[in-house]
């Protein structure tokens, strides 16, 4: 996609932040550039990471996150806030690295299980057809019928009669008795460390010794859907190589991670000097190494970092991009300024976006055959309103709609079923009448997120 293409369609589910949608948009199609280079000059391009300034809710998350989505890339959204100096109780900022992997070969094997799907049901419908057969066999040291070209002939024609009546649904219910492998959950677990990390990876004693702590084979009576379920389970595992999963997972990551480092500006200022601040300049210097470039050790290998896509964000309310040390500035050479939200905005975001929010309020209330239509200018009341909130109070952005929403739809959600009337129409006056206490009553609204 190029980058026009790609905000076009981070349009339909973020409203307005034209500059931020630009920024991440060059930014997507830049790796697509440089995956073109000869190997040389590619391993040259180092992704132009990108800090969004601006308050909450607003956007900056789920345009990284609809970002990744878009480019199938491995995706992970951690907030600078757990991590706390090597050394000290608390999340390393390594963990994000192995995280990310971890998220790349969940990807990566869901992949591959919907390319074996189909493989799978059928050696499945075999194998349980091969289970309602086997009392029709004859069985060894018996003897047939004399004519063996018949018996084959009276069991293919068995076989695909049950075929039929399974497909159709007709043997669901059907109990059968089948040989299961139970994996026996370990009490115990171990701690590994790698690269250092205390916290960093658990394995219990299945991973570890998984081929010696298998279970012993057992009989199991259960229904023909269930043991289809069980079976076909057995089969994708059989049919994906988890190696080549984490070998490609790995060069995933390389080349097309991105991480979404928010809070930010939580990690920003110097140290206070009343004792150590562990959370702060400290994990600044901690994830420096990370976003220049390195080598992180993880269960599937060692990832460089080099290529990796970061994307900070944060509000700087108390403190300012300036306050980060200036090694992470230098880091972030794209910088972005977040708009506030305001009453058009909010009637767009309630309106215009794919998951907008009174879609899916209608969508939740036709499940119980309510019908709920929004007039215009019933919606423009609630962004108005929504907009006053946020100026009287905490200003918290388009998060500010769900609480509006909730408030004005209450008795309909609570009473959904009971209606008698189906037909629900909102208009102005309806949401005046149920929100204008909220909105002006300032001590009430304070305690109303």
């Amino acid at each position: 996609m190029s980058p026009r293409e790609i905000v076009a369609e981070l349009d339909r589910y973020v409203v307005g932040q034209q500059e931020a949608k630009k920024a991440v948009a060059i930014a997507l199609r830049n790796r697509v550039r440089r995956q073109k280079l000869d190997p040389e000059m590619a391993e040259e391009v180092a992704p132009k990471n990108i800090i969004m300034i601006g308050p909450t809710g607003v956007g900056k998350t789920e345009i990284a996150r609809r970002l990744a989505r878009l480019a199938n890339s491995p995706f992970l959204k951690v907030e600078a806030t757990k991590f706390t100096e090597v050394g000290y109780v608390g999340r390393d900022v390594e963990s994000m690295i192995r995280d990310l992997a971890e998220t790349a070969v969940d990807m990566i094997r869901m992949e591959r299980l919907a390319e074996v799907a189909d493989t799978a049901e059928r050696n499945a419908e075999e194998r349980v057809l091969d289970l309602l057969l086997s009392g029709l066999q004859p069985m060894p040291g018996e003897e047939s019928s004399g004519d063996a070209g018949n018996d084959l002939d009276l069991v293919e024609r068995s076989r695909e009669k049950l075929r039929r009546q399974l497909r159709a649904g007709r043997l669901n219910h059907r109990i059968i008795e089948m040989e299961v492998r139970e994996h026996p959950m370990s009490p115990f677990a171990f701690q590994v460390f790698e690269g250092g990390s205390m916290e960093e990876v658990q394995f219990n004693m299945k991973d570890l010794l998984s081929g010696m702590m298998e279970g012993k084979p057992k009989k199991r009576r259960m229904s023909v859907d269930e043991a289809l379920d069980y079976i076909e389970q057995d089969e994708e595992q059989k049919l994906i190589d988890m190696d080549q999963i984490a070998r490609i997972a790995v060069e995933r990551v390389e080349e097309n991670g991105i991480i979404f480092l928010d809070e930010i500006d939580k990690i920003a200022g110097r140290e206070s000097g009343h004792g150590p601040d562990v959370s702060r300049e400290g994990v600044q210097r901690d994830i420096l190494p990370i976003v220049e470039g390195t080598n992180i050790s993880t269960r599937y290998g060692m990832i460089r970092t080099d290529h990796i896509l970061f994307i900070a964000a944060g509000a700087f309310h108390v403190s300012k991009p300036s306050d980060l040390i200036p090694e992470i500035q230098g880091r972030f050479p794209i910088r972005v300024e977040m708009k506030p939200l305001t009453g058009e905005d909010f009637v767009r975001i309630l309106t215009e976006p794919k998951n907008a929010l009174i879609k899916q309020y209608v969508a939740l209330l036709k499940t119980e055959g309510i019908r709920l239509r929004f007039d215009a200018d019933a919606i423009r009341e609630v962004a108005r309103m929504a907009s006053v909130v946020n100026d009287s109070s905490e200003n918290i952005g388009a998060r500010r709609l769900h609480t509006i929403m909730e408030a004005l739809l209450e008795d309909i959600l609570y009473r959904g079923s009971e209606l008698k009337n189906k037909m629900v129409r909102i208009d102005a006056d309806y949401v005046r009448r149920k929100l204008s206490r909220i909105v002006d009553d300032k001590d009430t609204s304070r305690y109303i997120l």
